[in-house]
């Protein structure tokens, strides 16, 4: 991505990461330090090549004394990157066998654990526009980071993005045309602001942060690989607290639980799509 000269070739010690974690836990209270340290460092390599920054020590004195770069700096290293209908097997399995299930209770809750840009939060919006239920539903979508709550909230995206969109809409057995949700107006795609109204967008962090609410039915995709065991094991927990009993939570396609102190409070609805169910307090 950088073509930078041979001074930029950065080793980073652990004790470098160590520190950085640290000053960024003590000054605001964002917890990196039980991270899956690999892809941790291999992100703040790219940071430093990025903002021609040549050492650790400097971009934590950057970090410090810089709010704004701060920000920037998490827009760097967490990880945004997602779609409309992401694996499109998941949300059709939704469609038939889960939101079924939602269909008998005469209100439900929603949590989109770590929502990144908002794809999946307006995925479902659609999936329960279609199945009539879109009015029952109480949703919060939360993330570590500001700026893309912002744009979750917009429910805005790039144009090159839509010939995705619409090949994953395709295979959810849809029940209209994804043309029906959004207009298209200076190179972007907006959807319609109908399918957010009901999401209440909040700043969460799992790492440090707890439960806020009770919830029918949690997603939380794609994000625990980026978190060593320790974290996955308290970030299981305050997913099994924020349930109530005989909800549903859905992991990403490369997750499972199976291995994790609590697996025995919740059963395997689906394998393949890591659909999970809470069966103990």
């Amino acid at each position: 991505m950088f073509n930078l000269p041979s001074e930029y070739d950065i080793e980073i010690e652990l004790d470098d990461l160590n520190k950085l974690t640290d000053a960024v836990l003590t000054k605001y209270g964002y917890d990196f330090g039980n991270y899956a340290m690999s892809s941790f460092k291999r992100r703040i390599i790219m940071v430093l090549k990025k903002h021609g920054i040549k050492t650790v020590e400097l971009l934590i004195q950057k970090i410090l004394h810089d709010s704004q770069f701060f920000e920037q700096f998490i827009l760097d290293i967490t990880v945004n990157t997602t779609e409309l209908f992401r694996d499109p097997s998941f949300f059709r399995y939704l469609r038939e066998k889960i939101i079924p299930v939602l269909n008998t209770r005469p209100e439900f809750n929603i949590w989109h654990a770590a929502c990144s840009s908002g794809e999946e939060v307006i995925s479902m919006s659609i999936l329960l526009h279609e199945e009539g239920l879109l009015s029952r539903a109480k949703v919060y979508a939360t993330d570590i980071n500001h700026a893309v709550l912002k744009r979750a909230a917009e429910a805005r995206y790039p144009l090159r993005n839509l010939e995705l969109f619409k090949q994953n809409y395709e295979l959810t057995m849809p029940k209209g045309k994804l043309e029906d949700y959004y207009i298209v107006k200076d190179n972007e795609i907006y959807f319609d602001p109908a399918l957010v109204s009901h999401v209440k967008f909040k700043h969460h962090d799992l790492a440090v942060d707890h439960h806020f609410f009770k919830f029918d039915f949690i997603f939380c995709r794609n994000v625990l690989i980026y978190f060593n065991q320790d974290l996955q094991n308290r970030v299981f927990e305050l997913l099994h607290n924020s349930l109530f009993l005989g909800g549903f939570l859905a992991l990403g396609a490369k997750e499972s639980m199976v291995w994790c102190r609590i697996s025995d409070k919740f059963e395997v609805v689906n394998e393949i799509e890591k659909v999970y169910k809470k069966i103990k307090l």
